[in-house]
């Protein structure tokens, strides 16, 4: 990200990045041995200079690619049995757009409901709405291929833990 952007980038999501919430998905992890914060700041500034550059609302973009794992609790400490269709990548999506809203109502509108909820498509089998959630999308995605250099790790990326001696 050029120093251009890099001043504009912080005073959108600032608010976000100081919420003790939020902060607390430095302690999540998320695909390998990254963080949700990590990996949602990353997704975030992808999705911004991606905008940016082509002209659109580059603020929704920023806003809703940090917020677009917004989740409760951390997945892979879940090792409770779900059916498939409730597993993290299928429900993630919807818990993290109530969760904006929660915490950062006044940052909030529908384009960025949208794009945090539409984020897992094709797993959510609605598709964005706005080109700006399918950069987000893509964003994701990109960012994401980071577990492809950790092979051992890809189960994790679709939910399934490995299971402890003795189950």
């Amino acid at each position: 990200m050029s120093c251009d952007y890099k001043e504009e980038y912080y005073q959108i999501v600032k608010e976000i990045l100081s919420h003790e919430e939020f902060q607390k998905r430095k302690t999540y992890k998320h695909h390998g041995d990254i963080t949700v914060y990590e990996h949602s700041l990353k997704v975030s500034k992808l999705a911004y200079v991606i905008a940016r550059r082509l002209n659109k609302d580059y603020k929704s973009a920023a806003i809703g690619g940090l917020l677009h794992d917004f989740y409760d609790k951390p997945w892979q400490e879940d090792t409770s049995k779900k059916p498939f269709f409730q597993k993290h990548g299928f429900v993630h999506a919807k818990q993290a757009m109530i969760n904006a809203n929660k915490y950062f109502p006044e940052l909030m509108n529908e384009k960025i409901n949208n794009i945090i909820v539409r984020h897992m498509f094709p797993l959510n089998k609605i598709p964005p709405k706005y080109i700006e959630s399918w950069i987000v999308s893509f964003a994701d995605k990109y960012v994401s291929f980071e577990v492809f250099l950790q092979p051992t790790k890809l189960p994790l990326l679709f939910g399934f833990h490995k299971k402890a001696k003795g189950e």
